[in-house]
């Protein structure tokens, strides 16, 4: 029989890299642990580094937007001179009504005007309060009622309205008596 038999033959057929068990340990080693312990270190250097919370760059605004109360109280002077038509369309109203921003009349434009002058003061100023179309509420916002009523008459009177200017409110009576 030859070097070459059936038992060598299948032998040196069916061998691999690893031929000793210190070479099979090694394997292993590099194989299983070594992995973890750089998917370990990259955690680690991911977590490690110095990061903001989303709105944690000023943590006392960012908290004070978070517990602020929904509603809020303005005060204002109650004894202030309140301000004339054309003061108050000059801060207010040329924005839109200087131009014609989104269909507002223009100030001045008799035709634009005439069919709105027609529905009454009442409807225009209650239109100037709460807003028609584009055009967003102005009641309480940085004028009383009483000065929008005042900026109605003044863009009105440019196109041609006659409507009186609505009187500023009378101090309340009943505050200023004593109480008996």
């Amino acid at each position: 029989m030859s070097a070459n038999d059936h038992t060598t033959a299948h032998e040196e057929a069916h061998t691999g890299p690893i031929k000793t068990p210190k070479q099979l340990l090694a394997a292993v080693f590099f194989s299983f642990v070594v992995p973890i312990f750089a998917i370990i270190g990259l955690v680690y250097y991911v977590t490690s580094a110095n990061k903001t919370a989303p709105g944690a760059v000023d943590t006392e605004k960012a908290l004070a937007q978070r517990i602020q109360k929904i509603g809020t109280v303005e005060i204002r002077d109650a004894n202030r001179t309140l301000k004339t038509g054309e003061e108050v369309y000059k801060a207010q109203c040329v924005t839109c009504h200087g131009a014609g921003v989104a269909g507002s009349p223009k100030f001045g434009d008799t035709s634009a005007w005439a069919p709105r002058i027609k529905t009454g003061f009442d409807a225009l100023w209650n239109s100037a309060l709460k807003g028609k179309g584009a055009m967003g509420a102005q009641g309480g916002g940085d004028f009383e009622n009483v000065e929008i009523g005042r900026a109605v008459v003044y863009m009105t009177s440019a196109a041609g309205g006659k409507f009186a200017e609505p009187a500023a409110p009378a101090a309340d009576a009943s505050a200023a008596a004593p109480a008996k």
